[in-house]
């Protein structure tokens, strides 16, 4: 059967003849005229490339392939033996023949509604008795007519069957096959077929009576078969008619396409070709003009290689890589192909890297010739516009470890300034000779610590020129970075701004970018429809000049901003800022900002790291540790200034240099300490514990400490007005007799006292051994004098009671200093660190204590000596007894001896406890020889002894008003 056209649906006519079949309407008014579509199937595909033209496929204008079944793409029998269909469909003849002939989903119509079974759901309920009662009579009283039909259908089914059972299995089989002997010869037995000569008349009547069974059993068969085919007739002859309706309907159809294709023939001759031609001969001559456009472009291309070559002879790496960048692009978009330049793009990409390693050298070069100046040279920045150029063509290669680069350059001038200032020095030292001491270490461990520090202060002030500098630069390096980064922002702002303007406008111009592909693309010459839509592009725009044009003014522009680099660097930077996807991004560049300023920090590091050096080389013969306290404050107070601008100059806390002078401040300490131990160490083992005349510098020390002054005053040279020595100390008014150790202990911890002036960070170190320093004073006159190790250290025949309350009156003394030392040193120090004061409580308990135990020594002394003399005291005349002016003379010796020593409240406070010693032994002694208070003559001799007793004691010197409270010695009478 033959198919119709398979690409093209018929336009269907509003009505319908007759016959059946479908005409189109010849007269319809042009309102309701519909205009004519396109037929899918004559809608060429776009080409691929190749140089074919849009009319390669069947067209509606000439006829150059007549349309056969071949070209049909539904047929027939396809579509009725699609194994997809679970069955055939019902209107298969009724259906519309072309593309949609084949099974597609109908959609469901919009004007229908859907019926559903709740609809029906009244109807089914006023029905439903009345059926029942139906159904009820239909089964009591059958239709008549039912009942025949049925019969006969019965009859005649059990008619068939019974004559169809009359047939044979054996036929019936589905193996059955006469060429199986045994099958052909139970059907035909070899008794019928014997030779004609041997044959009855009996067994011919046996072979006919054969023949009829079969042809009876093939009559019956036939009859069967008819039988069926008359109960299927009405299907038939329905599809054999459905068939000849089809067959009317597409010789109608091919009647209408022959009339189409004549009338577009017509309309092509008459109405298109010349059109046509014009659109072709203006296509023509716009390729023309682009390729004109091509060539010139070409010939400023390949001047692209002598130009970079020019611009490179004049270090202008920048302009010559916005001219390589340009060069490229337009390589990848306008001159994409080109046979002649499949080698340009990997010569500028081996340009780019060249210049890359150019620009890397060059800033190395920069970087080595401005660090290794003269720090005093001017200007600080070197040839800043050179500086500023090789600083954006680094960031626009994405060479972000430049500053890795002047980092290193950094370590080695840093490294060289202090070789030159060491070698300075030398120059002017002669007594160091450079051609046998050869290392910088050694010399200056050669220098006096005069010129040593003068060579440190050059040092200090070398760097500080030096991170001066380093700044600057680091500066411009900065304002190049962040003018990048604003400028990228501008960019992206602009960028967004315009491609919200575009999305408004988008609309309007893809109706009428489509209205002009949609002519491009009927002109069947070959055109791209993205040829097309940039064609519609450029006839849209304001300025109609091509896009090769344009790309080769960019790159004349180009050469003339590179040429004009060297002249003004901001104008170029901003014509550069265009290649937004060159430079780095937002977040690189704020990186690059953060090393910058980590660069700086690097700097102040390294300048403290060479001065830790200069400190440790001087220091590692323990020269430093050497030093005195005037000359170690001077360098403390150098290093602190140098570390205090380092500061202010980078914003940078830098510790190394301020470790290394606390190290060698706790040597120092260490030292310092150990020789004032070591001298009060001395002065105590050659002391003799007598009082010493006061010099009038110590006085003057000890006034200054009462105005409020804990500092040392400066020595004054020897006179001929200078005061005389005087025999005690004036302190807040009172006397105080002192040995010579306890003056020089005053002056020593007055030193400590400045030094934590002059140095504070060593304020909590100089603490505790100030306090070690006060405790070893303590422990150590204690061993001397209450453990009488002056006997064996001085050679002192006894200790005296004027050597003990010499040195209780020199405890008292350093007691009396103690809290202004605690007050000066809890200035210095940090509110959390003022539990380390609680040394000087300490201290102040231990010196208390000892004082109350040379007191107690002292009266033990004379507990001792009464326990003595009054053990041989008898009552009897003469009166006074020799006991008791034995005791007053005791009396009267220890008076003498302190009296001078010891203020008065306290020889008071001592001769009372004293006295209540002597109570005690002579009330011991008189109950032992039985002396009772009776009046008796005893009584009487003992009145008289203690009233010489009262009366001597009382005479001495402030102790006139003493209470000395006798008659407590008396034991009541019995």
């Amino acid at each position: 059967m033959a198919s119709s056209h398979g690409s093209s649906s018929v336009p269907r006519p509003g009505g319908r003849g007759r016959d059946g079949i479908y005409h189109k309407e010849r007269d319809r008014s042009p309102s309701c005229r519909r205009p004519l579509r396109l037929l899918p199937d004559v809608c060429p595909k776009e080409p691929t490339g190749e140089g074919r033209g849009l009319c390669d496929g069947p067209s509606v204008v000439a006829e150059h392939d007549r349309w056969t079944v071949y070209s049909s793409k539904v047929n027939l029998p396809a579509a009725l033996n699609d194994p997809r269909l679970a069955k055939r469909e019902s209107d298969f003849f009724t259906k519309s023949w072309g593309l949609d002939f084949a099974e597609t989903e109908v959609m469901p119509s919009f004007y229908l509604p859907n019926i559903t079974r709740e609809h029906f759901g009244p109807y089914l309920q006023e029905t439903a008795q009345r059926e029942k009662i139906h159904e009820r009579c239909k089964t009591i009283c059958p239709n008549k007519d039912d009942v025949d039909a049925a019969s006969s259908i019965t009859t005649n089914h059990e008619k068939s069957r019974a004559e169809l059972e009359q047939v044979p299995k054996i036929f019936m089989k589905p193996d059955f096959a006469l060429e199986d002997p045994a099958i052909f010869g139970a059907v035909l037995p070899w008794s019928h077929f014997t030779s004609a000569g041997g044959k009855s008349s009996r067994d011919v009547a046996s072979s006919k009576l054969l023949q009829e069974k079969l042809s009876h059993y093939l009559d019956v068969v036939e009859v069967s078969i008819a039988r069926q085919i008359s109960l299927r007739s009405e299907a038939f002859f329905h599809a054999m008619s459905s068939q000849h309706e089809l067959q009317d309907q597409l010789q109608e159809t091919q009647r209408a396409v022959a009339i189409l294709r004549g009338r577009t023939a017509a309309m092509d001759r008459i109405m298109c070709q010349g059109p046509l031609e014009a659109l072709r001969t203006a296509l023509t001559r716009n390729n023309c003009v682009k390729l004109h456009n091509k060539l010139k472009l070409m010939a400023a291309v390949h001047q692209t290689q002598p130009t970079v070559q020019l611009l490179l002879s004049t270090s202008e790496f920048v302009g010559a890589l916005e001219l390589i960048a340009t060069t490229k692009e337009v390589l990848q978009q306008e001159l994409q192909g080109i046979h002649s330049f499949r080698h340009l793009g990997s010569q500028l990409c081996e340009l780019e890297k060249l210049i890359d390693k150019m620009m890397v050298e060059d800033f190395s070069m920069y970087a080595r010739s401005d660090l290794s100046r003269s720090l005093r040279d001017e200007p600080q920045v070197l040839e800043k516009d050179r500086l500023g150029s090789l600083v954006f063509g680094l960031l626009r290669q994405r060479k972000l470890d430049f500053l890795d680069i002047y980092s290193d350059e950094m370590i080695l001038a840093a490294k060289v300034i202090v070789a030159q200032c060491v070698a300075e020095s030398v120059f002017h030292i002669e007594e160091i000779d450079t051609e046998v001491v050869t290392k910088l270490a050694e010399q200056m461990r050669l220098m006096t610590f005069p010129q040593w520090f003068e060579l440190l202060k050059n040092v200090f002030d070398s760097f500080l020129l030096f991170l001066q500098r380093i700044k600057a630069t680091l500066s411009v390096m900065r304002n190049v970075v962040q003018e990048v980064l604003d400028s990228n922002q501008k960019n992206r702002l602009l960028e967004e701004a315009s491609s919200s303007a575009s999305a408004q406008e988008c609309p309007q111009g893809a109706s009428l970018l489509q209205g002009e592909a949609e002519l491009a693309y009927l002109t069947h010459e070959g055109l791209f429809i993205s040829d097309a839509l940039n064609e519609a592009q450029q006839q849209q725009a304001a300025a109609p000049q091509d896009q090769s044009s344009g790309t080769g003014s960019r790159i004349q522009q180009g050469r003339a901003e590179a040429a004009e680099a060297t002249e003004s660097f901001v104008c170029r930077e901003q014509s550069l800022m265009s290649g937004e996807n060159v430079m780095p991004t937002e977040l690189e560049m704020n990186r690059v900002i953060n090393n910058i300023q980590e660069l700086l920090h690097t700097a102040s590091d390294i300048s403290h790291d060479r001065c830790v050096k200069l400190l440790t080389a001087r220091a590692k013969d323990g020269s430093l540790e050497r030093l005195s306290s005037a000359e170690f404050v001077c360098l403390s107070q150098a290093v602190d200034g140098f570390v205090r601008d380092t500061e202010e100059l980078c914003g940078r806390r830098s510790v190394s240099l301020r470790g290394t002078l606390q190290s060698q401040a706790n040597r120092f300490v260490h030292r310092f300490h150990e020789e004032r131990k070591t001298k009060l160490s001395l002065l105590l083992d050659n002391e003799r514990w007598k009082q010493a005349e006061v010099p009038a510098e110590f006085q003057d020390l000890v006034n200054s400490i009462a105005d409020g002054r804990i500092t040392l005053p400066d020595r004054k040279t020897p006179g001929p007005n200078d005061r005389k020595p005087t025999d005690f100390l004036l302190v807040n008014g009172q006397k105080y007799a002192v040995v010579g150790t306890v003056l020089l202990l005053i002056r020593i911890f007055l030193e400590y006292c400045q030094c934590v002036n002059d140095i504070p960070s060593i304020t909590t170190d100089m603490l505790t051994r100030l306090s070690d320093l006060l405790k070893h004073f303590n422990s150590r006159s204690c061993q001397l004098v209450l453990g009488a190790g002056a006997l064996q250290v001085v050679g002192l025949k006894t200790i005296t009671t004027k050597n003990l309350a010499l040195a209780s009156r020199c405890l008292q003394l350093v007691v009396l200093y103690i809290p202004i030392i605690r007050t000066h040193f809890q200035t210095k120090l940090q509110p959390k660190q003022f539990s380390v004061l609680r040394h000087f409580d300490h201290i102040t308990k231990d010196y208390n204590d000892h004082i109350s135990e040379i007191s107690a020594k002292l009266v033990a002394i004379m507990d001792s000596l009464f326990e003595k003399v009054l053990s041989k005291y008898e009552v009897k005349a003469p009166m006074p007894s020799a006991c008791f002016r034995n005791v007053c003379k005791q009396m009267a010796k220890m008076h003498e001896a302190i009296n001078e020593l010891l203020p008065e409240d306290q020889t008071q406070i001592l001769f009372l406890r004293i006295n209540a010693s002597f109570k005690m032994h002579l009330k011991k002694q008189l109950s032992r020889l039985g002396v009772v208070n009776d009046g008796g003559p005893q009584h009487g001799l003992v009145v008289v002894d203690v009233a010489f007793y009262t009366e001597n004691v009382q005479a001495l010197k402030s102790l006139e008003r003493l209470d000395l409270n006798m008659a407590e010695i008396w034991e009541q009478k019995r």
